[in-house]
C-alpha cells in the first residue's frame, strides 16, 4: 500500500457524539483518514468544552484541551438540532453523504428526532449507526444516563478500588468513558467489513457499562466458579509482595512524590531485601515466601517506605531497575509532558489552533507501520467549517446556507 495513504481514506462519518464516549470513536476515524463532521450545538454547549484544562486556567468552551484531545482532526458544524431545519440538514448529509453515523444521546432520542437507525437507513441503504450510551438502547436501565463514573460503578469497579473497610474511592475519572470507544472502534471497523463484503450496514449498540464489566472477567469467573467475591485492597495485589507505593523525599515546594514498586517473584525479592536490608533482611523467616511476606505485609511495607522515604524518586528508581525490580515514580502531569519514552513515541503533538496559536493533544494510540496515522486540524472551533460541509457535502447553495444562518439553524 501506498504509504501516503490512510486505512480509511475516503470513508465519511457524521460524528453526532459528545463529551468522551463516541468523540473519542470518530477521532480514531479521522486519524487514519475518514472524513469526520462533529456536529454541535454553540447553544447547548456540551460537557467536554466546559471540562477543560484550560490555557492559563481561564475557562473558555473554545479552548478545552479534552475537546480538542477527543475532536482533533475533525470538522465541525453548530447545527440546533431541536429545529426542523436543523435535522433535515442531519437527513441530507446522510442521504447523500454519510456512510457512518456515531452519536450518544440519550437511548430514544435520536427515534424522538426521527433520526432513528431505521429512518436514516431508508435514507442511506448500507448506513452503519454506532449508538454508545450508559446502559444500551434497550432493558429496564435503557434511560439511566450519566457519565463513565457511573458506568464506573454499575460495572464493578467502585466496589473494588479502595482500602478495606473505606469509603469506595473507584479508578480515576469516568472509567468507561476510555474503554468503551476501544470496544466500540472494532465493533464499527467489523461493521465496514461486513458492508463491504455484502453491502449491508448494520446498526451498533454499545453499552458503556457492559464494556467495562469486560475488563473484571476474571473477578466474575471466579465469583461464579468459588463465589469468592473481589474486595478493596488498597495497592496490594494477591500475587506479589511487595506491591504498592511508598513515599519517597519531596524536593522544597513541591507537592509529596511516590515510588511504585512491585515484586514478582522470589528473586526479585532477595535482590530488594539485600539492597533495602542487606543478608538479615534477606534471610528473615518473615519474608521467605510470597505467603509469609503477605502475612507480615504491614511490617514489609513500613520497611520499604522506612528505605524509600529519605531519598529522591529518581535515585529510587535509578537503584531498582539496576537489580531489576519492576519500579516508576507516580508521575504528575508535568511528569507526562517531559516524559522520554512517550516523547520517543511522539505521544504528544502540536497542531495550529485558530484561537490558541498552536495547541497540544495525544497522537493516535495506534501505530501502523505502512498507513502512519496523520491528525490535519485541530478540533473545531463552533462553526469553523459550516460552509465547506454544508456546500461539498450536503449540496446546498450559498442562498440556502444564507437562509439557515438567517433562521438560526447554524448555531
Amino acid at each position: 500500500m501506498n504509504a501516503t495513504r490512510h486505512p480509511l481514506d475516503g470513508l465519511k462519518v457524521l460524528d453526532l457524539a459528545w463529551v468522551v464516549a463516541g468523540p473519542l470513536v470518530g477521532r480514531a476515524l479521522a486519524d487514519f483518514g475518514a472524513t469526520v463532521v462533529r456536529v454541535e450545538s454553540s447553544q447547548r454547549i456540551e460537557t467536554a468544552r466546559m471540562m477543560g484544562p484550560f490555557p492559563g486556567g481561564t475557562v473558555n468552551p473554545q479552548q478545552s484541551a479534552l475537546f480538542e484531545n477527543c475532536n482533533a482532526g475533525k470538522l465541525g458544524m453548530s447545527l440546533d438540532l431541536s429545529r426542523d431545519q436543523g435535522r433535515a440538514v442531519v437527513r441530507d448529509l446522510v442521504r447523500g453523504w454519510a456512510d457512518v453515523v456515531v452519536e450518544s444521546f440519550s437511548p430514544g432520542q435520536m427515534a424522538d428526532w426521527g433520526l432513528g437507525f431505521p429512518a436514516l437507513s431508508q435514507l442511506k441503504p448500507g448506513l452503519v449507526m454506532l449508538s454508545t450510551s450508559l446502559m444500551g438502547q434497550s432493558g429496564p436501565w435503557s434511560g439511566f444516563a450519566g457519565f463513565g463514573n457511573l458506568g464506573a460503578a454499575i460495572a464493578g469497579y467502585q466496589g473494588i478500588v479502595g482500602w478495606p473497610e473505606a469509603m469506595p474511592i473507584g479508578p480515576f475519572g469516568p472509567y468507561t468513558d476510555y474503554v468503551a470507544p476501544r470496544f466500540g472502534l472494532v465493533c464499527l471497523l467489523a461493521a465496514l467489513d461486513h458492508r463491504r463484503r455484502t453491502g449491508q450496514g448494520c446498526w451498533l449498540d454499545l453499552s458503556q457499562a457492559e464494556a467495562g464489566i469486560q475488563f473484571l472477567a476474571p473477578s466474575i469467573a471466579l465469583a461464579a466458579a468459588r463465589n469468592i467475591a473481589p474486595t478493596a485492597c488498597g495497592n496490594r495485589d494477591p500475587q506479589m509482595a511487595p506491591h504498592g507505593v511508598f513515599a519517597c523525599a519531596t524536593p522544597p515546594g513541591d507537592d509529596p512524590q511516590w515510588v511504585a514498586i512491585a515484586v514478582r517473584n522470589e528473586r526479585e525479592w532477595q535482590r530488594l531485601a539485600e539492597l533495602i536490608g542487606g543478608p538479615a533482611l534477606a534471610n528473615d523467616p518473615r519474608f521467605a515466601s510470597l505467603g509469609a511476606r503477605q502475612a507480615h505485609e504491614d511490617v514489609l511495607e513500613a520497611l520499604v517506605n522506612a528505605w524509600t522515604s529519605p531519598q529522591p524518586a529518581a535515585r529510587i528508581e535509578q537503584a531498582l531497575v539496576a537489580i531489576g525490580v519492576p519500579v516508576h515514580k507516580a508521575a504528575s502531569s508535568a511528569d507526562m509532558a517531559v516524559d522520554p519514552q512517550l516523547a520517543a513515541r511522539q505521544h504528544f503533538i502540536e497542531l495550529a489552533h485558530a484561537l490558541m496559536g498552536r495547541c497540544t493533544v495525544e497522537n493516535a494510540r495506534y501505530l501502523l507501520s505502512e498507513t502512519p496515522a496523520a491528525t490535519p486540524r485541530s478540533a473545531p472551533t463552533f462553526g469553523r467549517d459550516v460552509q465547506q460541509v454544508l456546500r461539498d457535502f450536503a449540496g446546498y447553495s450559498a442562498a440556502q446556507i444564507a437562509a439557515l444562518a438567517e433562521a438560526g439553524v447554524l448555531r
